[in-house]
């Protein structure tokens, strides 16, 4: 069974049970003059995981273990949008720069260009934080017998931590890949992965693509 240098211990996974999780990587979080920015934010501090996620997405792909997309946004008409969010977030269903900003279907609401989902692999739209929050994501998971989710995406302190927490308590064995996870905040990145790994691994574990993608290409 394949081994990852990892903290606080190696993680260990198979390829029957082992799926890729990518975060919320759309256009109105990462691309200059979208929705991020637009609140003050440097969005180069996401960019950055793009080189690296790339990589690991095109080693991913030439093995048989799944790939699961996820992207935050709400209907056209915020049916779904609980009114706190919405309060807190009155930008959201505003025209933006890359259309209505978190609305499904519009050109921000969208995956990046150079992460694109290939044709097989699964894309779970989610109206929260979490992936696992009104959407299908546990009988999906079900259906694939994945038992272990290497976590990559954005952001590291809200969706992503949020996802892990939600698995952690639903079952699933974690690895968050530290290079591959973004925030707008350097020591929220910082503080966010030391909490996953602390304690002995309370919500799962952290290490750096090229481990995993060394182990896989083995």
């Amino acid at each position: 069974m394949p081994a990852v240098d990892a903290r606080p211990t190696p993680f260990t996974f198979d390829l029957d049970t082992t799926a890729l999780l990518v975060i919320d990587m759309q256009r109105d979080f990462l691309l200059p003059g979208g929705f991020g920015e637009s609140l003050g934010n440097d969005v180069a501090r996401l960019r950055r995981t793009i080189g690296p996620l790339g990589e690991l997405l095109d080693a991913w792909r030439a093995t048989t273990m799944p790939i699961i997309h996820t992207r935050e946004g709400h209907k056209p008409d915020l049916s779904d949008c609980p009114p706190a969010k919405l309060k807190r977030g009155p930008m959201i269903g505003q025209e933006g720069r890359f259309g209505r900003i978190l609305i499904q279907g519009e050109y921000g609401h969208d995956i990046i260009d150079e992460l694109q989902p290939r044709d097989g692999e699964i894309v779970i739209d989610k109206p929260g934080k979490g992936a696992f929050y009104a959407t299908g994501m546990s009988e999906k998971l079900e259906e694939l017998n994945v038992r272990r989710l290497v976590v990559t995406g954005v952001t590291t302190e809200v969706c992503v931590h949020t996802t892990v927490r939600e698995a952690n308590d639903r079952g699933y064995e974690c690895l968050v890949l530290a290079d591959c996870v973004g925030s707008y905040f350097p020591e929220f990145q910082q503080v966010g992965l030391q909490m996953i790994a602390a304690q002995g691994g309370i919500f799962g574990w952290v290490a750096d693509s090229p481990a995993v993608i060394k182990e896989i290409q083995r």
